[in-house]
């Protein structure tokens, strides 16, 4: 790595900021242009911050730079799902046939934004800039323009830039002006607003912690993951228009009537409702899928500036922290400390690699909203959650759930995918005269099965 030139960094979110020391911890000088405050010097409310499930793919790329333990005493675990029916009722169902091993955490977006921002800025090889509003940039001279808060003009250039300006990248839109990109944006009819269940009286969680908890009500739904100063971080999924939605929730006795209606065992948890639901933003959901990610080696595309997806299956940060762990073996494998990086080359391999699985949990995470919102209450679906079980546990590592796959291993996104096509097939196989009786599936024909269509399959490599 012999050029004096940083590497320049456009968004110091997650992804950014992790990226940051990746990029540092393996030798290389970073500048990190942000267009909000340092977030260092906001104060945090972490129970009213987006929260979010971190799954195994998130904790390797932590493991990489030496900070996967420390990212976790500001976690939650999480084991399952509490499911609450319209009339109140509890029903409790674990991700994965061991919960001693697969479990998610629930973790505050700020606060661990706010972490990593701390960790990457201890290396004296990054250096931070925030308020800086990235306005373009020119491919050719790889130099990126911003506006600083005073108004002025400021231009970086670096040996390569790296994008994870997130959703709206203003890098990215500077590729789509480039001669045959693909580029596609689109939204689903709900939206999604924040609210929030306080600590009970004695400082404790006023439900289950150590859960996932879901209000499934078919055309929408509502969830709630725990923080740990004992509170709730709750978010409701809406349509935006129709008889039931954001369009016709206008006054606060319509929104009181309404939760009464299909959240009664929540609102009393929830002395804030009103307030919370007519303050708080409501925001838009978005699937971006673009290709290239990359112009040559001038700039790249990491996290959602190259794949935003919905948050149905909580693999929008793990999939990026996996971009990072993926462009760190790269680096580890190919670069050496004599010449600088081929950046072309690199930026080629990650995306000729990455895109299948960026495109195939876009897909899965579109899928997962009906699921949730949905399914999950559904008998014909639990008895077949039940059955997977009983195949991880009667044929371990011959028979793993798509949900399994996806959240607790590194096998690849679209690996994930096919395998779950093949599963729904045998599930359906073995279900359909079982009459929702665990004693009634076969497992001589589930063990042929197996074998005929999964056994076959190469397992491809993991990242």
């Amino acid at each position: 790595m012999t050029s004096k030139l940083p590497v320049i960094i456009s968004g110091a979110g997650l992804v950014g900021s992790l990226l940051a020391a990746s990029l540092a911890k393996r030798g290389f000088a970073v500048e990190v242009y942000e267009r909000r405050s340092d977030i260092r010097k906001e104060s945090l409310d972490a129970g009213r911050s987006i929260n979010l499930a971190m799954s195994v793919r998130g904790l390797t790329a932590l493991k990489d730079i030496g900070i996967e333990q420390e990212i976790r005493q500001l976690a939650i675990p999480l084991a399952g799902r509490m499911m609450h029916s319209p009339e109140g009722e509890l029903s409790y169902h674990q991700y994965s046939h061991d919960p001693t091993k697969d479990t998610l955490f629930s973790i505050s977006r700020s606060l661990l934004n706010k972490r990593l921002v701390e960790l990457a800025a201890k290396d004296p090889r990054v250096s931070f800039h925030f308020d800086h509003r990235c306005t373009s940039m020119d491919l050719r001279s790889k130099s990126i323009s911003f506006v600083n808060q005073e108004g002025k003009s400021v231009t970086a250039q670096g040996q390569t830039v790296l994008a994870t300006d997130g959703a709206y990248s203003a890098v990215r839109q500077s590729m789509v002006k480039t001669d045959r990109y693909d580029y596609s944006q689109s939204y689903i009819e709900h939206g999604y607003k924040e609210l929030h269940i306080p600590p009970g009286k004695d400082g404790k969680h006023q439900l289950e912690r150590g859960a996932l908890h879901i209000w499934p009500r078919g055309s929408f739904m509502m969830i709630a993951l725990p923080n740990l100063d004992g509170s709730f971080t709750c978010t409701l999924f809406f349509p935006f228009e129709g008889p039931e939605s954001i369009a016709t929730l206008t006054t606060r006795e319509k929104v009181a009537e309404f939760f009464d209606k299909y959240f009664k065992d929540a609102v009393p948890l929830m002395p804030t409702l009103l307030d919370d639901y007519f303050h708080n933003p409501t925001a838009s959901l978005v699937t971006v899928r673009c290709f290239p990610w990359s112009i040559g080696g001038d700039a790249l595309l990491l996290g959602d500036a190259a794949h935003a997806i919905v948050p149905f299956y909580g693999q929008g940060m793990n999939a990026g922290f996996e971009d990072i762990h993926l462009l760190g073996q790269l680096l580890d494998r190919h670069v050496s400390s004599s010449s600088p990086p081929d950046w072309s080359s690199l930026f080629a391999a990650f995306q000729a690699h990455r895109k299948p699985d960026a495109d195939a949990i876009a897909d899965l995470a579109l899928e997962n909203f009906i699921e949730m919102r949905d399914s999950v209450a559904n008998k014909d679906f639990l008895f077949g959650k039940q059955v997977e079980h009983l195949l991880e546990e009667k044929f371990p590592e011959r028979y793993v759930s798509q949900y399994e796959l996806i959240s607790f291993t590194t096998r690849r996104y679209s690996e994930a995918r096919k395998r779950g096509r093949i599963n729904a097939q045998i599930l359906a196989d073995l279900t359909r005269d079982a009459a929702h009786d665990i004693a009634n599936i076969d497992l001589d024909k589930a063990d042929k099965l197996i074998a005929k269509h999964l056994d076959s399959l190469p397992k491809e490599k993991e990242i």
